[in-house]
């Protein structure tokens, strides 16, 4: 069983962290002193082994179906020798960091097209037995969203490390994270795209509709977003069937798929296909997605 988390790193507004990654001996320090603390926060994480990136992502890299970030981990994990000998299980402390050149191997490299945001995460996961890590599961989602601040050490030495400005830096769980993106999303007016987001991380067999006018017409199912293509007179019938005004409809429609490419754009971010489904003005376009 595994527990996903990350710590997470606020930066101070208008920097950028110098460094993407760090060294194997770098990142094997900042993961002892990340294994120190989340046993603070649940003392059955000392039973489990840690394994940790030492490479900070975008929020949207490590919220993706699969966890493609953690599952990484996961195979990183699996790969690692194991004890030998007969002896007992000891946790572990399997940090990954940057190669001699400073480079991170693929897939665990973080994409440069999201760097820019004020919010960095390292990922980590903890793998053990079921019984101690559905125990600090359950520790940890009592505690880190609410009080789950890394310790001071550990703040200043991931701040050093990655040679960023840091102001907060603090323990989430792979929920809370999905948690503080969708409050993020609803204080920009994406509140109504996180349905089908929750959708593809939690519920990845379920079906989820964004349709809502004004905005655009979107259906999550089989792991792929459907969005319905509408021309001019389409989108008019729908979304302006009252408006008299050419030039009103069409400083609507322009808005409209303006709209649609934000959107887009964001599912992609997040992972997702997203496939354009031509609607034409007749019928109802709800039936072709």
């Amino acid at each position: 069983m595994v527990v996903r988390g990350a710590l997470a790193l606020e930066l101070v507004p208008g920097s950028q962290p110098g460094r993407a990654a760090l060294g194997q001996i770098e990142a094997g320090a900042l993961a002892g002193l990340v294994a120190r603390d989340l046993a603070s926060f649940a003392a059955d994480a000392a039973a489990l082994d840690l394994v940790f990136a030492g490479a900070h992502y975008d929020p949207a890299e490590a919220l993706r179906p699969s966890w493609p970030l953690h599952r990484r981990l996961e195979e990183l994990h699996a790969r690692a020798p194991q004890a030998g000998g007969g002896r007992a299980h000891t946790a572990r402390i399997i940090a990954f960091g940057a190669d001699d050149r400073g480079v991170v191997p693929m897939p665990l490299r973080a994409e440069l097209e999201l760097h820019g945001g004020p919010l960095r995460v390292v990922p980590f996961l903890l793998v053990g037995d079921a019984g101690h890590a559905a125990a600090v599961a359950a520790a940890f989602e009592q505690a880190l969203l609410e009080r789950g601040m890394a310790a001071a050490e550990t703040a200043l030495l991931a701040q050093d490390a990655f040679d960023a400005k840091v102001e907060h830096a603090r323990y989430l769980t792979a929920y809370d994270l999905a948690a503080m993106m969708a409050l993020q999303y609803r204080h920009v007016g994406l509140d109504a795209l996180w349905p089908l987001l929750e959708t593809a991380l939690l519920a990845p067999e379920e079906d989820a509709w964004l349709d809502a006018p004004p905005e655009p017409l979107l259906r999550y199912v089989d792991g792929t977003v459907r969005a319905a293509g509408f021309d001019r007179s389409g989108w008019q019938r729908r979304y302006a069937a009252d408006e008299p005004d050419p030039a009103r409809i069409d400083r609507g429609f322009a808005h409209f798929q303006a709209r649609q490419r934000q959107l887009t754009a964001i599912l992609k971010v997040h992972g997702l296909d997203v496939q354009t489904v031509p609607c034409p003005a007749q019928g109802d376009p709800r039936a072709l997605l």
